[in-house]
């Protein structure tokens, strides 16, 4: 059936909390919610938002976004649409995954809020039979398993299908009976309906770009909350992101884990050390001299304040290559990470200037620091399995590395030699990916010393 919960699926109120529930509707983006026209009667309604399957999200009011009115005319063919403006945007909620494609006989899921289940919601299911002028038919086993009230603006979503990922398919709009009774039980034959997220896609540009194939990118978005999360994660990630586009939209989203945030070209770096300097609160005796620092290098302040980088608070750069100096900024970041701050570096394109010093004072000592992690680690296994492998049966003996770690230290000796930083750059991720192989217990799992590194994808010239 896919996920039990989801972010997306919302549950709507008109007004405020204090009202009952008239409708469902779908997050499309971290501010803006798709529903039925009908479910907010006027175009100038306030609406109350409320994120039914996870109340970690605090609700929020909504009103009609600019050109998100499309009520249609009467019949089967009207749009019945209406796109909804949070009034703040909600980045922590996951947007639903929209898909134009329809499947005839595909079994669907709709969750919906029909009195008396207002409060927790219902489930109903279906499937895709055919068109109603631009409707999609949805024929339910039973008339009782036709929509009712309180589902009108519901996602109509199918199910997780061994790789096949869960996607929104339409939004709940009506249901018809044979005999026009009020109740679809009262009626011989009744059928849901449905709008195609195909046919929202024609009438709202935003639909068309977010159901299209860059729409989102999925896989990224996973790596930056493995990133964010930082649980066994190089201290600097370095990525390139085209302005526009889902990969644009996806990093966006996921901005908000950040601690900070500074965009080259739009803020100077003595704007950022005014803003890292206060929230690092050292002593007041030493503001200054950890400005001058940070700036302009030279003596380094006492280091009370460091923390270890994966565990530290993450400053975000984004567009390295639109700053002025991006050279001079990285060796700002250089410093900033000493004292034990994460860093995602986004440049905007691959021929910008600062590349190399990223490489040189950033990715290189990030991934020496990580090398040596985990060699310590493989380090700690063989001295386990030295003194206890041969008190125990070789089932129960404590995990040995894959490979002796007296040679992993001399490699990482003799590549710390090598005078280019991208044969160093290329080499630490060889020997990261050697030692997290290393440290992986029998049938590919982590053994009792942790995880090693996540797999690294690389970029243009072989960064990642």
């Amino acid at each position: 059936m896919g996920e039990l919960r989801a972010d997306w699926r919302l549950r709507l109120r008109p007004d405020g909390p204090q009202n009952a529930v008239c409708g469902a509707g779908v997050l499309i983006t971290q501010d803006r919610v798709l529903t039925c026209a009908h479910v907010v009667g006027d175009p100038h309604a306030r609406m109350w938002v409320e994120f039914a399957e996870n109340p970690a999200i605090p609700p929020v009011a909504a009103r009609v976004a600019p050109d998100g009115w499309l009520p249609g005319r009467p019949g089967p063919d009207r749009e019945d649409i209406a796109v909804l403006a949070l009034d703040s945007p909600r980045p922590q909620a996951e947007p639903a995954p929209l898909t134009r494609h329809l499947e005839r006989g595909g079994e669907v899921w709709l969750g919906g809020y029909a009195a008396p289940f207002d409060a927790d919601g219902m489930w109903l299911s279906g499937r895709i039979s055919g068109l109603h002028g631009d409707w999609v038919q949805l024929d339910a086993r039973t008339n009782a398993e036709v929509v009712r009230p309180g589902f009108s603006g519901a996602a109509v979503h199918t199910g997780r299908r061994g790789a096949r990922p869960e996607h929104v398919v339409g939004l709940v709009v009506s249901w018809r009976g044979d005999l026009e009774r009020e109740l679809p039980t009262d009626n011989d034959l009744a059928f849901s309906y449905m709008i195609p997220v195909d046919r929202v896609a024609h009438l709202v540009p935003l639909v068309a770009e977010l159901s299209g194939p860059d729409g989102w990118d999925h896989a990224f978005a996973d790596r930056l909350r493995r990133w964010f999360a930082g649980t066994d994660q190089p201290a600097v990630r370095f990525t390139v992101v085209p302005a526009g586009g889902g990969r644009d939209r996806t990093l966006r989203h996921q901005l908000h884990r950040a601690h900070l945030i500074h965009h080259g070209g739009r803020t100077r770096p003595d704007e950022l050390v005014d803003t890292l300097v206060a929230q690092l609160r050292p002593p007041r005796y030493q503001r200054n001299r950890y400005r001058d620092w940070l700036l302009e290098g030279g003596d380094e302040p006492e280091r009370s304040l460091a923390g270890p980088p994966a565990a530290g608070p993450v400053l975000a750069v984004i567009g390295l290559d639109e700053d002025p100096d991006p050279a001079g900024l990285v060796r700002v970041l250089a410093r900033v990470r000493t004292l034990g701050f994460r860093l995602l570096v986004v440049v905007r394109g691959t021929e910008g200037p600062g590349l190399d010093a990223v490489e040189s004072a950033l990715l290189v000592p990030a991934l020496d620091e990580r090398a040596e992690e985990l060699l310590r680690r493989a380090e700690h296994m063989e001295r386990v399995w030295l003194r206890l492998g041969a008190l125990t049966d070789s089932a129960s003996a404590p995990p040995r590395p894959g490979a002796d770690p007296a040679i992993r230290r001399r490699r990482l000796h003799d590549l710390r030699a090598l005078p280019d930083p991208r044969d160093r750059l290329a080499a630490l991720k060889q020997l990261l990916r050697d030692l997290r192989a290393d440290l992986t217990g029998p049938g590919g799992h982590p053994g009792p010393a942790g995880p090693g590194l996540p797999e690294q994808r690389t970029g243009p010239a072989g960064r990642p």
